[in-house]
């Protein structure tokens, strides 16, 4: 057996570049010289070229046939060896099939380019689209190939393993085991079994799910000066799974789940990102309040200097950014605890209308803009509603702690503007949704216009509808659940501060977990978190800010940096009259129009707060830059659109 398996072992790699049948060897032989003498080959030396290494070919796979048969035969002498355990005849069997399977697939390698040649030659090069095709298929079957060699490679490397493993047990057979080695060859055994259990074969499960593609990608390691520290490094890395990897379309990813998950792992350049923001959002802010600025535009300026426009030393600008939406969270959860349920009662109204009435007629200005500019009509309204939209982030942090209404029973603007933002991310959550009905709507003939209308008229009731559900467990919870839930908490979480932390920020998480589920915003859920607890009094709101917002003021510089990531100002300097009157003119006409809406909706004894409030809604929500990036793949607006949005927002 041991001169055969060398045998073996030996014709195997001589043939690892081979393919295909026994019936066709001569025949594709004799049609590769046939095709090439058909181009009117005039050398002698390259006809002669061609004819040797066709007879080559014709003779490895004539041999490769004979070590088929051979394995065919290894094969059943293993499973009629009595001395061999079932555990090693089936490893054995596994091994010697593997070695069938490398034939077989380097003799389709070879044929496939043969295939992929004869293509090639009688294609018209003058063809763009024929050479784009040919070159469609050589990609598609290179990644097929990429898959198989893969899926052998891991193959192999169990069957190394497994040998290892036969190896040590022969040498624990000959000699007698100390009690520490028993016991550590027991504890191998029980971890073998936990990394069995726990291991997810991902690779294989997803492999054949339909709309996956396979893509060729970059393994980059982190460079060091030393080369010696280099490599230890990057040998640290490969067992880690840290590297970072790059796809054709310069996508950058990062590990997200290992396969061993007994290893504890850090992204570690996220932690360098978060580092590296905290560190320079120090001086940027602390410059921001020395002229007399709000500190957040210090975040922001830190993101800019740190984003792909300045240093480009974020690597996980995704990660920074979902860090960045715990920010917001935190931030409207506090905002809602100024508000009491009393407060809400006297502005839903307010909020439900004026922010419906800003978008129907910002889209009017958009249609009659774009008619004068020849802009589809599709553009003009994705356009007019992502710019129709304020950013709540950006004013909350400018009116939490701010003064109320001074006169008992008076509408204070705060209160009116921050119920018309939050109204304004539950729009932002119908926008969403309503979106790929109307990207339907706009390549559909007039005859199912009217469909696609009554779709989406079926999406608003639905989303109205899971607004009425948010707030009838919202009146059930404050009824019933949030005094004694708080009571509670309170009762456990003495002399234990991180209870009560803990507590509340579950409490937030299962509301924006509602309102996700019932296609509300995320945001609202916040919100009206806040509100709930703000009804059991003014203590329990001043106890709950002071240990929520150190939370919040952090979380806040990541977001608000992260805003800044995606500020260019080259881009700005190079455009800077454009995007100035562009800018002031969404300004101007957003306060006009708020100003209108205001005038109409508002009671007349709060007449005067419409001045604040439309100045306070004369802005772009950071949030429009989702319509935008989601219109922008879908290609309804352009890659020029979108960039003049961002930068007007």
């Amino acid at each position: 057996m041991k001169v055969l398996g060398k045998k073996n072992l030996w014709i195997l790699f001589s043939l690892l570049h081979l393919i295909a049948n026994a019936a066709e060897h001569e025949e594709v032989a004799k049609h590769a010289i046939k095709l090439h003498r058909g181009k009117g080959a005039a050398i002698s030396q390259r006809k002669h070229w061609v004819l040797e290494n066709c007879r080559k070919l014709s003779g490895l796979l004539r041999q490769k046939n004979v070590v088929l048969n051979k394995l065919k035969n290894a094969i059943r002498a293993v499973e009629k060896d009595v001395g061999l355990s079932d555990e090693e005849k089936l490893f054995q069997v596994h091994t010697f099939e593997i070695f069938q399977k490398e034939l077989n697939e380097s003799e389709n390698s070879v044929f496939q380019a043969i295939h992929g040649l004869q293509r090639a030659l009688q294609g018209d090069y003058k063809d763009v689209v024929n050479m784009k095709e040919s070159s469609r298929q050589r990609l598609e079957a290179l990644r097929e190939a990429a898959i198989k060699e893969e899926t052998e490679y891991v193959e192999l490397l169990a069957a190394e393993k497994h040998q290892v493993e036969a190896l040590k047990n022969m040498q624990h057979q000959n000699k007698s085991l100390s009690i520490l080695d028993e016991i550590l060859e027991d504890v191998r055994k029980a971890a073998d079994r936990l990394e069995e259990e726990i291991e997810e074969h991902a690779f294989d499960d997803n492999k054949s799910v339909k709309g996956v593609n396979f893509e060729a990608v970059l393994r980059v390691e982190e460079e060091e000066a030393n080369s010696k520290k280099n490599i230890t490094k990057r040998e640290v890395e490969d067992d880690l799974g840290l590297s970072m990897l790059i796809d054709s379309q310069n996508n950058q990813y990062i590990l997200t789940k290992p396969r061993d998950s007994t290893i504890p792992r850090a992204d570690h350049h996220f932690i360098k990102d978060i580092v590296t923001i905290g560190m320079l959002s120090l001086p940027c802010g602390w410059l921001c309040t020395t002229i007399g600025l709000p500190t957040m535009f210090g975040y922001i300026i830190c993101g800019v200097l740190l984003g792909p426009s300045g240093l480009n030393s974020i690597k996980s600008i995704v990660q920074v950014e979902t860090l960045g939406e715990f920010g917001v969270f935190f931030t409207l959860f506090l905002v809602g605890l100024e508000f009491s349920p009393e407060k809400l009662r006297k502005v839903w109204k307010i909020s439900l209308q004026g922010p419906c009435y800003m978008t129907l007629l910002m889209i009017g200005f958009g249609l009659l803009w774009g008619h004068f500019l020849q802009i589809r009509a599709t553009q003009s309204v994705f356009i007019s509603t992502c710019l129709s939209l304020s950013s709540t982030p950006l004013v909350s942090r400018f009116l939490v702690g701010s003064a109320r209404g001074d006169k008992e029973g008076d509408i204070d603007y705060s209160t009116v503007l921050l119920g018309m933002l939050v109204m304004q991310d539950v729009q932002l959550g119908l926008f969403i949704a309503v979106m790929p009905t109307l990207i339907q709507a706009g390549a559909s003939t007039y005859s199912s216009i009217f469909l696609e209308i009554l779709r989406i008229l079926v999406l608003i009731g639905q989303i109205l509808f899971s607004l009425a559900a948010v707030f009838l467990l919202c009146l059930v919870i404050k009824t019933y659940l949030m005094g004694p839930y708080y009571r509670k908490l309170h009762m456990e979480s003495k002399g234990n501060k991180e209870i009560l932390i803990l507590g509340i920020s579950a409490f937030i998480f299962i509301m924006l977990t509602i309102t996700e589920l019932l296609d509300v915003s995320m945001e609202l859920g916040c919100f009206l978190a806040g509100a709930l607890i703000s009804s059991q009094g003014h203590m329990v709101t001043e106890e709950i800010m002071s240990y929520i917002e150190p939370i919040r003021d952090f979380l806040a510089i990541i977001f608000f940096a992260s805003i800044g990531l995606h500020v260019f100002p080259t881009f700005v300097i190079y455009e800077l009259t454009v995007l100035m009157f562009l800018t002031l003119s969404v300004v101007i006409l957003k306060f006009v129009l708020a100003v209108l809406v205001l005038s109409l909706i508002l009671p007349k004894s709060s007449q005067y707060i419409k001045w604040i409030v439309s100045a306070g809604l004369a802005q772009v929500s950071e949030f429009s830059f989702v319509l935008g990036s989601r219109a922008r793949r879908a290609g309804i607006i352009s890659r020029e659109e979108s960039t003049v949005m961002r930068a007007v927002g």
